[in-house]
């Protein structure tokens, strides 16, 4: 090697290792993390649980035959009506259904042996497709009460 290419060679060394040190002089600052606090508990947390709730004597819930029908179809709308887990027959069921534009109530209806009643529902395209639409069902006419089933649902495609 000639003395002009070692020249080049040292030149070109020295401005590498000043462009690395410019690039790790421009990365991220390291800051020292703050210790923290120890947390203590209380033994006498733990005696302060609060009691397990108590399942009601009278449980129901509704459901539909079909969860996503067509806008013209017709689908069933069954309830059961349950006491310590066995059917509640002779109880007196009505179901209100909310379409997106009125609320139709169904034909009353009563419990059978098992506890369940159903309901034909037609649609009749009364409820736009994709829109949700729900059914609350209640049960009067037992040593219980009212009972206010959970909802049941079903979505027209």
């Amino acid at each position: 090697m000639n003395i002009i290419q070692n020249k080049y060679l040292l030149v070109l060394g020295i401005a590498s290792l000043a462009l690395l040190l410019l690039l790790t002089a421009c990365g991220p600052t390291v800051n020292q993390t703050t210790a923290q606090p120890t947390v203590t508990i209380n033994p006498g947390f733990q005696s302060q649980v609060s009691p397990i709730p108590t399942v009601p004597p009278y449980l129901c819930g509704a459901w539909s035959s079909n969860n996503a029908p067509g806008i013209g179809s017709a689908i069933t709308i069954y309830a059961r009506l349950v006491k310590n887990l066995q059917g509640v027959s002779g109880a007196t069921a009505t179901a209100t259904v909310h379409f997106s534009g009125q609320d139709v109530q169904l034909a009353q209806a009563a419990s059978d042996i098992g506890g369940y009643v159903s309901f034909s529902l037609p649609l009749e395209y009364r409820q736009p497709a994709g829109v949700p639409a729900t059914i609350d069902v209640t049960f009067t006419n037992f040593p219980g009460g009212t009972v206010h089933c959970t909802p049941a649902f079903f979505t027209p495609h």
